[in-house]
């Protein structure tokens, strides 16, 4: 048995960049000027194509075929895709073939923007595989008129990120493309329209800062029956999430959901999150609420692998006696990630993982109470020997050197026998001293158990 006392390192180091030299050599050409659509700097780029026509012709990236110079064109912004076409007659139309479509607004004016993707939209040849927009600037007016173009390119990849208010109403055509993948939206009013027939291919739904109902919500989610990642974040109008979807995987759900019931067989990595907003609705403690939903859910991911409660959610599973019982037992869970408040919260974390007898990994966030939290239930109460026979790995992020939290740790150590690495990442303002001999002082059941401790 030993003990870790070490410096934090820091982290250093340079991405280095994966251009390919045919993108280089394209970027270094098409980065002339800033983009303009008006006729006199269309004449300009004629005459700056015609004096790059010897340069570009001994090239051997203008000789390669249509979709693979479509598919460098892709890398690129689409504003400096487009200028490619003043190169020579081979790029003229090059980046009409272009199977992805990145569109960011950024420096350019509005005006510009909305001129850059009607072209786009209007002129590419092909299929869009993916279709990526985002800005910051209002573009209300043009929005159905975009998303109807794009319908009729039989896209595989969506992903919408317009940033101005209100939110954007999400058109009934983008809900008849048959073809898609992967689907991402921010900031939008989700409405299906009556017809809606479901996405057959989708795999990956990710929507944020949305509103929508619970029913049709429902519906788009069991109308993708390949859905495998679903990601619901910050969303409005909708008390009770439904979600049937046989194939998924991955489940993350930010938001003030009353009711949360889950049909996902297959489901191994959950990460729930209630924010405040839910306090209207769990409001009453557990022995006294036969509708307690934060508790009921528990019991619809219990084939789950790993498992992630965040904000406010272990904060309402914790009201009531302690420790509690709880709706299933969790026999697959390997990892569970969580957010911890108070002591009382801590004490129904312990009732998790007595539900979980194959834990492997523990990683806790420990954030100082604020003035809201006034339990005063010590975890000496929790008089039952945990059985933590799997468990390998700990670690405790935000700890402050609360009494709370030293008494957490002293228990976690003499209830894993294989536990082998228990790191602790300090962020308090206590006397570290005083803390740091108590720790080290802690018996642990695992002759292999280090404790480290970061700063």
């Amino acid at each position: 048995m030993r003990s870790v006392w070490r410096q934090r390192p820091r982290a250093s180091g340079v991405a280095s960049p994966r251009s390919s030299a045919p993108l280089q050599q394209l970027r270094h050409l098409v980065l002339v000027g800033q983009f303009n659509l008006d006729s006199e700097a269309m004449s300009t780029c004629e005459k700056a194509g015609a004096e790059a026509t010897s340069v570009v012709s001994s090239d051997r990236v203008s000789s390669l075929p249509p979709e693979i110079k479509g598919d460098i064109l892709s890398r690129l912004l689409v504003e400096e895709a487009v200028r490619t076409s003043i190169l020579s007659s081979t790029w003229r139309n090059a980046w009409t073939d272009m199977p992805r479509v990145f569109l960011q607004d950024g420096k350019l004016a509005q005006t510009k923007f909305v001129t850059l993707v009607d072209m786009v939209l209007a002129l590419h040849k092909g299929t869009i595989e993916e279709f990526n927009i985002s800005g910051n600037k209002s573009y209300h007016y043009e929005f159905a008129r975009w998303m109807l173009m794009l319908s009729r390119r039989s896209p595989r990849s969506i992903i919408i990120k317009l940033n101005s208010l209100p939110e954007y109403r999400i058109p009934s055509c983008l809900f008849s493309i048959g073809n898609l993948k992967i689907l991402h939206m921010e900031n939008c009013t989700i409405l299906l329209p009556r017809v809606f027939q479901g996405f057959k291919r989708l795999t990956h739904l990710s929507l944020k800062l949305f509103s929508s109902t619970d029913m049709d919500i429902q519906n788009l989610i069991s109308f993708c029956p390949v859905l495998t990642d679903l990601r619901l974040v910050r969303f409005e109008g909708i008390r009770c999430l439904n979600i049937q979807a046989p194939k998924l995987e991955y489940l993350e759900v930010v938001g003030g959901f009353e009711d949360i019931n889950l049909d996902a067989p297959n489901l191994e990595w959950a990460v729930l999150t209630l924010n405040p907003k839910a306090k209207a609705y769990q409001s009453v403690p557990i022995a006294h609420d036969t509708k307690n939903y934060v508790k009921k859910s528990l019991g619809s991911v219990s084939d789950i692998k790993q498992l992630a409660f965040f904000g406010f959610f272990l904060k309402h599973l914790s009201k009531g006696c302690i420790p509690m019982k709880l709706p299933a037992v969790f026999t697959r869970l390997e990892h569970i990630y969580l957010t911890i408040w108070d002591q009382r919260q801590v004490l129904a974390a312990c009732s998790l993982f007595q539900n979980a007898p194959n834990l492997k990994r523990l990683n806790m966030r420990s954030r100082f109470p604020g003035p809201w939290y006034q339990d005063q239930v010590s975890i000496q109460e929790l008089t039952v020997q945990l059985q933590m026979d799997h468990l390998v790995t700990a670690s405790m992020e935000g700890f402050a050197g609360l009494d709370y939290e030293v008494d957490f740790v002293a228990k976690l150590l003499s209830w894993a026998p294989a536990l082998e690495e228990l790191e602790i990442e300090w962020e308090g303002e206590t006397d570290c001293s005083r803390v740091l001999a108590k720790l080290l002082a802690l018996p642990r059941v695992s002759p292999r158990a280090k404790v480290i401790v970061t700063f």
